[in-house]
């Protein structure tokens, strides 16, 4: 059989951890070949190292049958090797030609032709069925829009190989559906796709392979038509996983969180909160679900701090705190889990056991007459480690920047509920979680129901909110739309309020 890629017994080490161990990966042309593992597996190592980011301390890349050496991603584009990375490499002020040509700027005497660069990636979108617009910057397209300019940077440098790690992350449900289209037309254009993901209903609809990592060894390869989501979900977490949380009736207490006549503008200076009135009870998880961009951001921001209010009030246990610090918001009771864990969730640069006390720092036992006691704070990173399996080779004096995405996600969980606030605003938890880390997630969060918090879950995963909410808020243009019970809702209904049908309330 021919393959167009072979990465033979690659070894690969980072201190304190043995990223890839050894492992083979064979993708055959014309394929989507899905790379499946739990957070800090070793997918995005091995695909780095194919890109040229990394070398391997070990094993053979070949490239249509020919043994290469591949030093840097300028190499790997040489070879038509490209690569959508799950953080975007752009430049937000730069338009999405200027961002497509960057490097390789077609040039018109002395100075760079604009015109013939954006009639190049103009042709090429319209054939990939991209619909982007040449002229638009950056800073002004959704995320969505941002990431099909990646695939076009690919496709512009003449890309057969295209690896995309963890492209999901960050889509709403509409923009998944566009993402897996665009794959297909490339395969069906003679292209290659390699697809890093965690998520198995995207392997089952679009890969025809799958190799499944697990803490850096190759588990197996296999068929995806062949193979059942149960199946792939026990080679990657070496158990059987559960993907429906069993919960007990929750047990309302006292309103812990209500929200009266909230209104708050977006950056934009729009009402994107336009006079929303909720109540998360004690003991109660509260769903708020709703297509991406209608007031969910804006009504958390306002929350938790980050964003001021136009009017309205934010009660805390009875407590306006519409008015007060972020700070003075959580001291009070209120914890909060951020849809972007790199902007509000962590100080990249602080080592992990230093993100874990981020809010309590300063109290009894991290710190003792104003000095950090550095053992306490290793102690409480070792425990937490431990218990929410965040994988990080150095232990609690790992660099956070050199996590993976879905290992930093796992420390922010940790740190909130681990905290136990009275109040939890919790936003995209399992974003770029395995399905292991995503059952254990849930466990935990339903454990804090069961203690008789409050929280206010807000998600963009449909399955996510129904499996584990008690009542549903649906949001559209930044209004509350249907208040239902859980237990009687489906995703029909949901997704007709999503959409601006007629709302209603339980």
């Amino acid at each position: 059989m021919a393959y167009i890629i072979e990465m033979l017994e690659i070894d690969k080490y980072f201190p304190g951890i043995h990223a890839n161990d050894h492992v083979t990966l064979q993708v055959e042309k014309g394929s989507i070949h899905a790379l499946l593992g739990e957070n800090g597996a070793g997918k995005s190592t091995l695909m780095s190292i194919l890109f040229g980011l990394y070398q391997a301390e070990g094993g053979i890349i070949k490239v249509r049958g020919n043994e290469v050496r591949i030093t840097d991603p300028n190499v790997a584009n040489h070879l038509g090797i490209g690569m959508v990375h799950q953080h975007f490499k752009l430049v937000h002020n730069f338009t999405v030609t200027e961002n497509i040509i960057l490097g390789l700027e077609p040039k018109k005497g002395l100075v760079i032709d604009r015109k013939k660069a954006a009639a190049k990636v103009e042709e090429i979108s319209r054939l990939y069925g991209l619909n982007v617009d040449p002229q638009a910057r950056i800073e002004d397209v959704s995320v969505g829009m941002q990431q099909r300019v990646e695939i076009l940077k690919m496709l512009y440098r003449d890309a057969e190989i295209l690896i995309f790690d963890e492209p999901t992350a960050v889509l709403t449900p509409q923009e998944i559906r566009e993402l897996m289209g665009i794959m297909k037309r490339l395969v069906a254009e003679g292209k290659t796709v390699i697809l890093i993901t965690h998520k198995l209903k995207e392997i089952k609809e679009v890969a025809d392979t799958c190799t499944v990592l697990r803490r850096g060894r190759l588990i197996g390869t296999v068929p995806v038509a062949d193979t059942s989501e149960e199946r792939m979900a026990e080679m990657m977490v070496g158990r059987e996983v559960n993907f429906h949380i069993a919960k007990g009736p929750a047990k309302p207490g006292e309103v812990a969180l209500r929200i009266e006549g909230l209104n708050v503008r977006n950056p934009k200076g729009l009402l994107g909160v336009k006079d929303v009135s909720l109540e998360v009870r004690a003991g109660e998880i509260l769903g708020l679900c709703g297509i991406d961009g209608n007031g969910q951001t804006e009504l958390i921001k306002a929350i938790t701090g980050l964003a001021p209010i136009e009017s309205g009030r934010i009660l805390l246990q009875g407590q306006d705190i519409a008015g007060l610090k972020v700070k003075e918001r959580l001291d009070l009771g209120l914890g909060h889990i951020p849809e972007d864990r790199h902007r509000h969730g962590l100080i990249l640069d602080f080592r992990l056991d230093e993100n874990l006390v981020i809010h309590n720092y300063q109290r009894h036992p991290y710190a003792r007459a104003g000095i950090l006691d550095r053992r306490a704070i290793g102690a409480n990173a070792a425990r937490l480690i431990e218990e929410f399996d965040v994988r990080c080779g150095q232990g609690g004096a790992t660099s956070t920047r050199d996590m993976s995405g879905g290992n930093q996600q796992k420390a922010i969980v940790a740190r909130e509920i681990d905290r136990s606030p009275a109040a939890l605003v919790i936003a995209q938890p399992t974003r770029g979680l395995d399905v292991g880390a995503i059952e254990y997630i849930h466990k935990r969060i339903v454990a804090e129901r069961d203690k008789g918090k409050a929280i206010l879950l807000v998600s963009l995963e449909l399955d996510e909110i129904l499996d584990i909410s008690d009542r549903i808020a649906v949001i559209y243009g930044g209004r509350i739309v249907g208040l239902l019970d859980a237990a009687k809702a489906d995703e029909n209904e949901l997704g007709l309020l999503m959409s601006g049908s007629k709302g209603r309330v339980a």
